[in-house]
């Protein structure tokens, strides 16, 4: 299995969020997702194979 990698996705956030940085932020990269927390970018990042977080999605909705 290959190692997904996000470093060159460019990150962002919802445009509902406010500018209080309480923020979850995405970033997608070819078949990678990367998701990490806005308040602490420098720490660690969850990524996600592009399907399982289309699946992660549909279950928030």
């Amino acid at each position: 299995m290959r190692a997904l990698d996000v470093r060159n996705g460019h990150w962002r956030r919802s445009s509902r969020s406010t500018n209080n940085a309480n923020c979850v932020e995405v970033a997608f990269s070819g078949q990678a997702v990367g998701l990490r927390d806005s308040k602490y970018t420098v720490g660690p990042v969850l990524v996600l194979p592009a399907g399982s977080f289309a699946d992660l999605v549909a279950c928030i909705r």
